[in-house]
């Protein structure tokens, strides 16, 4: 049951009553932020009085006049220069919470036109580890579908692997020329990760050596045209100090402006310098290294030529691309299984690499793409530069195995929307295959990049180990748990022998623990807002963390064990009529009021693709029963009818707890 949209509905035949289109102004009724001006206020009588040249006050006593609110509503009250404040009535707001309490699904009603999403998310590169990045993807789009799919929605989550790139060229040619037999032998996946790095450090070195001298170039010129200009503002400093006009100081303004901007152009070089110079400083300081990268200046072009030769069906590339994928996949879903995701469809880009050829001579018949400097791309309105779909060489592009993606995913899905959740520097990619995508036949089909900022460490920058590479995943999980199971065994000492935790039970609750605080403190920020990745802050015991939405949880349900209460079969005497929901103290009504808000929150949640929607509910809906359970004895109520209602708030206050992690692809746990 969505309240907010009952009351929209009514304004709606109320402003069509005064001869109003309510559409616009309907959006104007939101929850009060502050509980003295009611629960919803209604704040469009200053814009459609300003059109209708009536006093916003008129306009609102107008449409409270024509509004059909008594079954739910108090008498509205006008406020200010046109406010119209809401306030649900007791006895509604209980007999709403009484249906909860019997309702499986906590009154969160399907939606009315259920579409099918085709949801792509997580899609590693399957030829490395998951690393920190992949959680923002995994978790986003696992939390989607969860709830689009608990609204009814018909969703397929399709993991669109990176399986077929240069990366594998990397590993083949790692494969052949630094393989530790030994090492692929005892842990496959760690020696591929291995030559992976490897070959890539090598490319690096011999790319850096190639263009350190004309880096190095530019950050002397951009040096020399700083440091002039820093003379330069410094001469009219001296001027504008003597003159002190107007063109004096417009002069300084300029060039200080000026100075700026090429101090920015210097830094960026210098950034660029220094960058190749530690890559090559991390090989010429290893002997090793230097022995391994001896004689192998083509390694760049070998690594090409490699992936060419598996992408054109060379046998003896074929057969490693299938000794490897099994392993690097068992790995991959290791990791998925600990974060319990699952996916509809995992088909990696070497599925639709038949489709390319076909794709891009098709396109070029229909006029659609066209030849540009060697290579073949789409040339899109509003667009400076075209998208290539193939290059000179031949070889396709991401832009090309995208557009066969979106093909095959129309014919064999045939779906409403297809969101794609990926970071936000592929926003210029995803704006290209959208524009080209108006030449596939997509109909009516909605294409959204769902997109999100990074995960940076405590210096700002994206999260990374001392060695400059991406932090691992696993090692992610690994030390979170750690943590948890550091935090447990603290609290575990201070219990009475027969109440502490057994290993198992231990190790399991640190395990939900851990991994829930990972996931989410990821889905509880804005998702296109970067973050600074804190185990401290992620396990803390306050505020809004998943250990204090489990803590919480588990506190609700020690009260049913502390009573010897049966919540099953208190629910069954609710939902017979048996016992009542009774609201009397403010902390009651506004925990009753908070339980009814899931299904409009949830709403939000599909409409914006924001899981941190859902996190922000649950963390109000468990200071509202903070302040409940301190203001509104449960176990000690002064009778048996009130004491029933209480926990039957409790309850359902718990099971909404439950279900928003659920949601959000985390678990409770009975204690902490």
């Amino acid at each position: 049951m969505n309240i907010l949209k009952t009351i929209a509905a009514r304004f709606a035949k109320a402003l069509e009553a005064i001869g109003v289109e309510p559409t616009p102004y309907l959006e104007l009724i939101r929850p009060s932020q502050d509980p003295k001006f009611g629960d919803f206020q209604a704040n469009f009588a200053m814009p459609l009085g300003k059109r209708l040249g009536k006093a916003p006050r008129d306009v609102a006593a107008d449409v409270v006049a024509h509004l059909d609110y008594a079954d739910f509503l108090e008498q509205p009250e006008i406020a200010g220069p046109g406010f119209i404040n809401l306030r649900v009535k007791p006895e509604y707001l209980a007999d709403l919470v009484q249906k909860e309490i019997g309702d499986e699904r906590l009154g969160v009603d399907m939606v009315e036109k259920p579409r099918k999403f085709v949801l792509d998310y997580s899609a590693p590169n399957v030829a490395k580890p998951l690393h920190v990045g992949h959680i923002r993807s995994t978790m986003i789009g696992n939390s989607l579908a969860r709830i689009l799919r608990f609204l009814g929605n018909e969703v397929v989550a399709d993991n669109h692997l990176g399986d077929w790139g240069t990366q594998f060229g990397m590993i083949i040619y790692g494969y052949r020329n630094f393989l530790d037999a030994n090492a692929y032998e005892e842990s496959p996946v760690d020696e591929l990760a291995r030559l992976y790095r490897l070959t890539r450090q090598l490319v690096d070195y011999y790319a850096a050596k190639k263009g350190v001298d004309e880096l190095e170039g530019q950050v002397q010129a951009a040096q020399l045209a700083f440091d002039a200009q820093k003379t330069r503002c410094g001469e009219l400093k001296a001027k504008d100090d003597v003159e002190k006009t107007k063109d004096s100081k417009d002069a300084l303004k300029k060039a200080n402006k000026e100075r700026d901007r090429l101090l920015k152009t210097l830094e960026a070089a210098n950034e660029k310098f220094q960058a190749a110079k530690s890559k090559i400083d991390a090989v010429e300081s290893d002997p090793k290294l230097v022995e391994l990268a001896a004689g192998r200046e083509t390694i760049g072009i070998d690594v090409l030529n490699e992936t060419s030769k598996l992408h054109h069906g060379d046998e003896e590339n074929r057969a490693l691309w299938s000794q490897f994928m099994p392993k690097c996949l068992a790995e991959v879903d290791k990791i998925y299984k600990r974060l319990d995701v699952q996916f509809d469809v995992t088909l990696g880009e070497s599925f639709y690499n038949d489709r390319l050829s076909p794709l891009v001579e098709r396109l070029k018949d229909e006029g659609i793409a066209r030849e540009t400097e060697g290579a073949v791309g789409i040339f899109l309105e509003g667009q400076d530069v075209p998208m290539l779909i193939q290059k000179s060489d031949g070889a396709y592009l991401y832009a090309t195995t995208d557009l066969a993606t979106l093909e095959y995913r129309r014919d064999t899905f045939r779906p409403d929307a297809i969101l794609y959740v990926v970071d936000f520097r592929q926003s210029h990619h995803f704006e290209q295959l959208f524009e080209a995508a108006k030449f596939l036949d997509m109909g009516d089909v909605e294409l959204t990049h769902v997109k999100f900022g990074a995960v940076l460490g405590d210096d700002g920058r994206p999260f990374k180990t001392r060695a400059g590479d991406a932090v691992g995943l696993k090692s992610l999980l690994d030390e979170a748990e750690v943590r948890a199971l550091a935090i447990l065994e603290s609290n575990d000492a201070n219990r009475a022998p027969e109440d502490k935790f057994s290993e198992e039970e231990k190790r399991e609750t640190a395990k939900r623990v851990g991994i829930g605080a990972l996931v989410y403190a990821d889905l509880s920020q804005n998702r296109e807002s970067d973050y600074v990745f804190s185990y401290d802050k992620m396990l803390a015991m306050n505020g809004n963390t998943a250990t204090y939405m489990q803590y919480a949880y588990a506190r609700v349900r020690s009260i049913f064990t502390k009573g010897n209460v049966d919540p099953e079969a208190l629910r069954r005497e609710f939902a017979a009529g048996d016992r009542k929901i009774l609201l009397n103290e403010p902390e009651e009504r506004a925990l009753a009021f908070e339980l009814t808000n899931l299904q409009g929150v949830l709403e939000t949640v599909a409409r914006d693709y924001r899981p941190n929607w859902l996190t922000s509910y649950l963390y109000v809906l468990a200071n509202k029963y903070s302040s409940f359970f301190e203001k509104c004895p449960v176990l000690k109520a002064e009778d048996e009818s009130i004491k029933a209602s209480r926990l039957a708030l409790c309850d359902l206050t718990s099971r909404t707890i439950a279900k928003g992690l659920n949601l959000l692809g985390i678990q409770t746990v009975e204690r902490m």
